[in-house]
């Protein structure tokens, strides 16, 4: 730091400025960073002689004390309006998220949308953001909230009149090692399909779009034209215009003291004000979003992180710049950098040893009175990130540091913000936990309008589905978790990614114990499910890629293993409901677009939205008249329970609806030898004529009791076994000394997938979600328009079927080097973009890649060739007849109806 006078700026107590000037402020375009800086600039003044002659390098902390002045009044005085008592939506929490929220939902045409703020618009996170907005994320949905977002903000000053401070002189992701060019093309195939405009560049075009850039590491660039800043401070004024321009009424300073639920679904919203009855609330308080949660029985996933970012004085090099610089991000150093005026500002993100959470927030809770505060910055903290700024952009050797600014920031154990309707309560919304909510906010603010209004998400977002968490998140999970996201921010984002902090959580499965050293473990849901296993010679360990590595021939091992002999799979992380009582029948039937399954049989159904698209699916028993099992996938538990409890409740159902997911333990067991094994320890009769395909029986292996169906989602002969969980080791354990002669061993979910994907299995989340149809999806086995209940989206699949489909799930094989399709990726057709993959993997069957893909009904033709990007590269493929591999039932008839001609 030779040369560089460094300040620290320590605040105790609020930082504002009076109602009128920052009214001023909002009218002329002052960001907020600006008047913090006006302020900064005043104190130091005051103290320039005793800093007159400090050497260079030296620390200087300087003391800033705020003060602010509140009267005492009633509360029509303290609002200056009318206080409502009765609204259709309450929405907590005043800062840009929240004002989104309010934004759309008034804008949409609700009426009865009020904003409560405990304080000031903007308290909190908002007010000392540094603003970065991008439409770039690794998330395939994510990017659409990114987009709406900016999107709205180029258009908000225009349409309310109130300035926002946009800048938009692009980014520039910086590749200095092979591994991060890779990402970038890894993700530049996933951007090809979306409208975002993103290019990935050499390093000439790098120099040339920031040429204050040391170039000597720089090996390529993924440059984003429409990035930027904002000034958070008046996006969320300007939103809160918006909101009251459209009808919205915004109280502040108005606390919620309470929240309590009613009988028919509606809240009691009390403040010191009075109590506001509203249809629905929506939580979007920030760092407060545990203590509203508490208010009604939740521990929300969220902690503050103190995250950092450092302001420089005028920069001679920046100022003599004919156009601002584009935001740069050095993924190696881990930092943002940007123009701040004529000079810098650059945030680094700290590797989890050295970072700092705010834990005593959650275990304590947030200060009485923290709003506009920050906390004691920490500059040894962060050195290792300045210097690494310092070497790649050299001007900030001799900059002067006039700010460093420390707040806090929410995180949720993985980094995504929880966004919906949360299971377990009615009406009550969350829009929480965003690390970047100035970017999130005016798409999750459009996301959340539209899914309140309509009644289903306008596309999928699971991935922020508040439900995804549940009592599994303990404090030392969280803060694990949160440290280890926050030290994880620009690692090399590989597919297949695995992280490992906090983990494991106590939901472990029955033989878990058994084995957790044999293999490679992923994490779903809370649970740990092995992916692949090891053998002697194997390459042990996580090994990630962006091509085959170390699990690729072992994944082919245990897939002959099932083809041939006969695997065992623990599934246990499925999801489990029992939903039984006087109306189960009418509730499922309304629920699901299939016919429900009669007593002692299982099928495959799917839960759609009003507008028709695939909400979930379902794997349907009758246990008894009128009990039904319900299993789904892991990662959709709490997001498919929410949708089934949602509609009991509005529709008034006499049911009773139990999880039960953490009770059962599931074993699969799959391979022509499976009978085999089975039938050494059960006197059931296993035979096809005993024991049909999609039939369910209650009964005793080795002397357990075991719930056992006969479905495999491996496409070969198998069942799925539902077990006690206290039981589970015992039947594991027992099938694998029985199934000694006959080659028995684990296999995991790599082997499952390429064995679904060569069966044409679709799988939800990927060939089918809340972006598509069931029509398009291939599924019309499973929906049965003709039946006589009017389930859910009923009308809107017949619409969609008389207009037609524009595109079709198409299955495709590839030919590939070292690398295989996973999902995602952009399909082209004579130079332009004609689709995308949903999955893909390798066929060990066939030897070959193998994907679906959504093409236009045009190029869904069997024999049609079209090409599919990886890593930069067009590789040729072609729509084929799925499936490459016939299920063992199908098999079977056909052998069965051959010898009958014979």
């Amino acid at each position: 730091m030779t040369g560089t006078f460094v300040t620290y700026i320590q605040f105790h107590g609020p930082l504002r400025v009076n109602s009128y000037q920052a009214e001023q402020d909002f009218l002329n375009g002052v960001s907020a960073m600006s008047r913090i800086l006006q302020l900064v600039s005043a104190h130091l003044r005051k103290d320039l002689a005793a800093c007159h002659g400090a050497i260079p390098g030296s620390v200087r902390t300087i003391s800033c004390t705020a003060r602010t002045h509140a009267e005492e009044s009633d509360a029509a005085s303290v609002l200056g309006k009318r206080w409502k008592d009765t609204a259709e939506t309450v929405i907590i929490g005043g800062g840009c998220v929240g004002a989104s929220v309010a934004y759309h939902l008034a804008k949409s045409g609700m009426k009865d949308v009020v904003l409560l703020e405990k304080s000031d618009l903007t308290a909190g996170s908002t007010w000392h953001a540094a603003g970065l907005t991008t439409y770039y994320h690794p998330g395939i949905n994510l990017k659409k909230v990114h987009y709406d977002s900016l999107k709205l903000y180029e258009r908000l000053e225009a349409e309310t009149g109130q300035a926002v401070g946009l800048h938009q002189p692009g980014s520039v992701r910086i590749a200095s090692s092979p591994a991060r060019v890779d990402e970038m093309k890894y993700q530049m195939t996933r951007t090809h399909w979306h409208v975002t405009e993103q290019y990935l560049i050499g390093p000439e075009k790098v120099k040339e779009l920031f040429p204050l850039l040391n170039m000597d590491k720089v090996l390529a660039g993924l440059y984003t034209p429409g990035d930027g800043h904002i000034d958070p401070y008046s996006l969320t004024m300007a939103l809160a215009a918006g909101a009251r321009m459209y009808g919205a009424q915004i109280y502040n300073p108005a606390p919620v003291t309470g929240l309590s639920p009613r009988a028919d679904g509606k809240w009691d919203v009390q403040t010191p004000h009075g109590t506001i009855l509203a249809n629905r609330i929506v939580n979007a308080t920030g760092f407060w979003a545990r203590e509203v949660g508490k208010m009604i029985g939740f521990d929300h996933p969220t902690i503050p992180v103190h995250h950092q970012y450092v302001v420089t004085a005028t920069v001679p090099e920046v100022k003599a710049l004919k156009k601002e610089l584009p935001v740069i991000r050095d993924l190696e150093g881990s930092y943002y950098l940007r123009q701040e005026r004529d000079g810098l500002l650059f945030g680094p993100y700290e590797k989890m040893e050295k970072m700092k959470l705010q834990d005593s927030w959650v275990t304590d809770g947030v200060p009485p009175g923290f709003g506009k505060e920050l906390f004691e910055s920490d500059l040894d903290r962060i050195m290792e990130h300045v210097e690494m700024a310092m070497e790649m952009v050299p001007v900030l050797k001799t900059a002067d540091i006039v700010n460093i600014v420390s707040g806090p920031i929410t995180y949720t154990p993985d980094l995504l913000p929880m966004v919906g309707p949360h299971q377990g309560v009615r009406n009550y919304w969350t829009a929480i936990g965003f690390g970047y909510g100035v970017i999130h906010a005016g798409g999750i603010g459009k996301f959340l309008s539209d899914w309140i209004r309509n009644g289903e998400p306008p596309y999928d977002l699971i991935e922020c589905d508040p439900n995804r968490y549940s009592k599994w998140v303990d404090v030392p999970f969280l803060c694990a978790k949160a440290r280890e996201s926050y030290g994880f921010n620009n690692v090399v984002g590989y597919p297949k990614e695995e992280r490992f902090a906090g983990r494991p959580t106590y939901r472990q499965s029955g033989v878990y114990q058994l084995l957790k050293d044999k293999g490679s473990m992923g994490f779903h849901a809370g649970w740990e499910q092995p992916h692949w296993f090891y053998k002697p010679g194997d390459e042990t360990g996580y090994k990630p890629s962006f091509r085959r590595t170390n699990w690729f021939k072992p994944v082919g091992r245990e897939y002959q293993l099932v083809m041939e002999k006969v695997g065992v799979i623990d599934l246990t992380p499925f999801a489990k409901f029992i939903v039984k009582g006087k109306d189960s029948n009418r509730l499922l039937d309304r629920l699901v677009a299939n016919t429900l399954p009669k007593v002692g049989v299982t099928n495959i159904s799917h839960m759609l939205t009003p507008a028709g698209k695939v909400f979930a699916e379902l794997t349907i028993t009758q246990l008894t008249p009128g009990e039904f099992l319900l299993i789904t996938g892991s990662g959709s538990e709490g997001h498919d329970l929410s949708w089934i409890e949602t509609e009991a409740q509005d529709g008034g159902y006499e049911v009773d609806i139990s999880n039960v997911t953490e009770d059962i333990g599931v074993l699969g067991i799959a391979g022509p030898n499976s009978r085999k094994v089975l039938q050494k320890l059960t006197n059931e009769d296993l035979s096809d004529a005993g024991f049909k395909f999609l039939q369910c029986k209650s009964i005793q292996l080795a002397g357990i009791p075991v719930r056992a169906i006969r479905i495999s989602y491996t496409g070969e002969l198998g069942w799925e076994l539902y077990i006690d969980q206290k039981n589970m080791a015992a039947v594991y354990q027992a099938m694998m000394e029985a199934g000694k002669d006959e080659g028995i061993d684990n296999f995991g979910t790599y082997a499952m997938s390429s064995l679904r994907l060569e069966k044409g299995f679709r799988g939800w989340g990927a060939e089918m979600n809340s972006d598509t149809n069931p029509l398009e999806a291939g599924l019309d086995y499973f929906i049965k328009l003709n039946k006589p209940a009017d389930f859910i989206g009923k009308a809107a699949l017949q619409e969609i079927k008389a207009k037609g489909l524009k595109r079709k799930l198409s299955y495709i094989t590839l030919d590939t080097d070292n690398i295989d399709p996973e999902g995602n990726e952009t399909v082209w057709h004579n130079g332009k973009v004609v689709g995308n993959t949903t999955s893909g993997a390798y066929s060990y069957g066939t030897q070959q890649s193998l994907a679906f893909a959504y093409l236009p009904l045009e190029l869904c033709s069997v024999g049609q060739k079209v090409e599919v990007e990886l890593l930069g590269r067009k590789y040729p493929a072609m729509v084929v007849q799925e499936p490459l591999v016939l299920t063992e039932p199908t098999r079977t008839r056909l052998q069965k109806k051959a010898k009958g001609k014979v």
